[in-house]
């Protein structure tokens, strides 16, 4: 027959052929094995060869590590998210300025177990107690002319961090806006890891603990 004249046979056709005629199939011992199946003792039955089922266990484990990575991440940031609720809740019932920066050091390293956290703040002028003293430009210089957040590496800074920047090895900062005229700060914490605060993570959560301690802040006037 020329070849212009075959009709080109579809998967539907195989397999309602194979369907038909099952012992084709179970006769070819040479396709079985290229296509690492079996028949089974049962009659008109093809197992999956070992192969075969071995890939099916690596889909399957592949499948159940990806779920639980995700699980665990889900995990991992409720367990986060539920910690800064009651960060924030402490936060608010601040005193002072002092005691702000207190509540604040004391939930980075008691619910976040990190380092330290702190409140920078640039002159001229006064700067609360407690809270750490920057020159005018510093917050720029470590966020750039425009930056909100960083994470990652962190600079061994003791106007930053104080006697313990030796023992940071990553760095969350968040930029504040405090009273008017405006004061540039920023609010620090200070991981024992390097890998604790990377670029690649988000800055949320950072964030929305520096808004709080912008607003508390702002409850005060610098004396």
């Amino acid at each position: 027959m020329p070849p212009a004249a075959r009709e080109e046979l579809s998967w539907p056709q195989v397999r309602a052929f194979i369907q038909a005629n099952p012992e084709h199939l179970l006769g070819d011992q040479q396709l079985l094995e290229m296509l690492q199946l079996k028949p089974s003792l049962a009659g008109n039955v093809v197992d999956f060869g070992r192969a075969a089922l071995a890939r099916l266990e690596e889909a399957a484990a592949r499948e159940s590590s990806t779920r639980k990575a995700i699980e665990q991440v889900a995990r991992a940031n409720f367990a986060a998210q539920a910690q800064t609720h009651a960060v924030v809740v402490d936060l608010l019932e601040s005193r002072n300025h002092a005691d702000l920066a207190r509540r604040l050091d004391a939930a980075a390293k008691n619910r976040f177990g990190l380092v330290t956290g702190v409140i920078a703040l640039e002159k001229p002028g006064g700067v609360p107690f407690g809270w750490r003293s920057l020159e005018e430009g510093d917050v720029d210089a470590v966020l750039g002319p425009h930056g909100l957040s960083r994470l990652g590496p962190a600079p061994v800074d003791e106007e930053l961090f104080g006697k313990e920047a030796e023992a940071v090895k990553s760095a969350a900062l968040v930029r504040l806006a405090l009273w008017e005229p405006a004061r540039h700060a920023v609010v620090a914490f200070g991981s024992p890891d390097p890998e604790g605060f990377s670029p690649e993570m988000g800055a949320e959560l950072v964030a929305f603990l520096a808004r709080v301690v912008e607003r508390t802040a702002e409850r005060w006037p610098v004396l």
